[in-house]
């Protein structure tokens, strides 16, 4: 079913090998026939003086052609009619080999099928040389940017089972020059290395191939980025190191900010779609959250990427963060009417339990704050952690202080352990906002069932970061807070808020203006000399403001 949606509006350039082959051969086979027909047609009124209609002409060329039988025109009197004949029935003979060849045996028998012939024409494509994780999620999130791509997968059945679901997948070693050629290495754009050890030895084999291919490799540890970037790797990802620093800049966001003037306040504060909420697939521009005219849409979390401003075709989905801006009040009434989203924590976090030191925990270790305290758990005590023990376990908990902690961070190695810890740590400290790293994909539904506020996955968060990269989008790093400031309304004068607000070449947003000792956060407002605004968004975009704006 997914070859026969893939072959929906193709053009010529995108059809498979194979695809190109069976058109040629089907365009070919009614070439012949046709050409044979009107020879014999011509044959039998001139050379045989026994004219025959072209139905019964073509009728004659199946028979032999397919070696049934003649009918009432065998035999032939002139030579030229019987060489012609005994042509069309060697034609047909090697026909019915060229069938077998190209339709039959590939569809009915177990001889092998040179999967290069089910690759489309490649150019400016990606080479994907072995994955390590989830290869479906990455190659999906390829396929939904439209980027084109060839998969070299060294496991024999791994790289077949892909073919047939219809990813562009060839088995082959990736550090052999000719296996990369198969995938047209000259022609591509950019090479992604999932190979382990052997990484070095593919980005050096490929680069000699193609000295302009854009490198992004992965690698268990951080250690090793020096040494990719002296072989030509542009960008090297620690996975876990990665979504521990995500984990714990997003830990430490402020998800609220007030700025009082007079009675009224402006608020920015976080709203957590939950499991299960009237909002999920919604779009972010068609929510409650983004239609109400009080409200201003800050900032938005989706599965640990930070986007300042979120896109209004964003789709929410359980593991999404919006952050609000506007007054409490609206906020509050806002978040009680709309089903499955709830305030997390309003304040920053100031303890946070960090369960697992691996790369990962080590990492959101790093990027947490000075004025946060950290309590690291790691059951082994090599890792050096404040508490040494099983983090599954009750009494190791309990000896972490978790139940006075603002926040985990779990990023313990087994996605197991991760749920049976997320699930304990509840148990114990239901206020507790729990932030989970899990490797597959698969197992983040069942981290937000054993009680995670927010779940990251691995596979998810790589392949995600890598389409961005390769698609050309600039891949946002989490911020560490989101700011709202006071400044002049000068430069806006003449503007409807709301106008002021959909920028979309801005990182920052108009929140709201102060006139007459309070606030007025309607999009209808028409903002007037002597007005001052609340700018909000993270501190590189209200830094960009204070340069293009005058801000008192």
């Amino acid at each position: 079913m997914r070859e026969l949606r893939n072959l929906k509006g193709l053009r010529p350039s995108d059809l498979t090998r194979r695809q190109r082959l069976v058109l040629g051969y089907g365009v070919g086979l009614v070439s012949i026939i046709a050409a044979f027909t009107l020879l014999y047609f011509w044959g039998m009124r001139t050379l045989e003086n026994r004219p025959r209609s072209l139905f019964q002409a073509l009728n004659v060329v199946i028979e032999t052609m397919t070696t049934t039988g003649y009918g009432a025109d065998s035999p032939w009197r002139t030579p030229a009619m019987n060489l012609f004949v005994a042509t069309m029935q060697v034609t047909g003979v090697v026909i019915g080999f060229v069938t077998l060849r190209v339709l039959v045996i590939p569809l009915f028998e177990r001889a092998p099928l040179m999967l290069d012939d089910r690759l489309s024409v490649k150019d400016n494509h990606v080479v994907v040389a072995e994955y390590q994780r989830d290869t479906e999620v990455l190659l999906d999130e390829l396929e939904e940017l439209d980027v084109d791509y060839v998969l070299v997968e060294s496991d024999r059945e791994e790289a077949k089972r892909l073919s047939d679901e219809g990813y562009q997948a060839i088995n082959g070693d990736p550090e052999d020059r000719d296996d990369l050629a198969r995938a047209s290495i000259e022609k591509a754009s950019t090479l992604i290395t999932d190979a382990g050890t052997r990484t070095a030895s593919v980005v050096l084999t490929a680069l000699e191939a193609n000295e302009d291919l854009r490198v992004i490799s992965f690698t268990d540890s951080t250690r090793r980025k020096a040494a990719f970037a002296e072989i030509g790797v542009d960008r090297s990802v620690a996975p876990h190191a990665l979504i521990g620093r995500r984990l714990a800049e997003k830990a430490t966001t402020p998800v609220t900010v007030d700025s009082g003037v007079g009675d009224t306040s402006v608020t920015i504060r976080e709203v957590l779609v939950r499991r299960g909420s009237s909002l999920h697939g919604v779009e972010i521009g068609e929510s409650p959250l983004a239609t109400h005219p009080d409200l201003t849409l800050v900032a938005g979390w989706f599965d640990g990427e930070l986007r300042v401003p979120p896109s209004p075709t964003d789709r929410l989905t359980a593991n999404t963060v919006l952050v609000v801006a506007g007054p409490a009040h609206t906020i509050d009434e806002v978040t009680h009417e709309v089903a499955g989203v709830r305030d997390p924590s309003r304040s920053a976090h100031e303890r946070i339990v960090v369960a697992g030191l691996g790369e990962g925990g080590r990492a959101a270790v790093e990027a947490l704050p000075e004025r946060v305290s950290v309590t690291s758990v790691d059951e082994s005590a090599d890792a050096d952690p404040d508490v040494v023990g099983d983090v599954t376990e009750p009494e190791t908990l309990r000896a972490a202080d978790v139940a006075d902690a603002s926040a985990l961070i779990v990023t313990v190695d087994d996605d197991a352990d991760a749920l049976l810890t997320t699930a304990m740590a509840r148990s114990l400290a239901p206020d507790v906002e729990i932030l989970v790293r899990v490797t597959d994909t698969e197992k983040t539904a069942p981290a937000f069932r054993a009680g995670a506020d927010y779940v990251l996955s691995v596979q998810q968060l790589c392949a995600r970061l890598v389409a961005a990269e390769v698609h050309g989008e600039r891949v946002m790093d989490p911020v560490g807070q989101i700011r709202l400031v006071r400044a002049d309304a000068s430069a806006f004068v003449g503007q409807a808020l709301g106008a002021a607000r959909r920028d979309a070449d801005r990182e920052w947003t108009v929140v709201g203006i102060a006139r007459d000792g309070g606030v007025r956060t309607d999009e209808e407002t028409v903002i007037e000399s002597g007005d001052e605004m609340f700018v909000a968004g993270s501190d590189e975009a209200i830094q960009e403001f204070e340069r293009t704006v005058d801000a008192p």
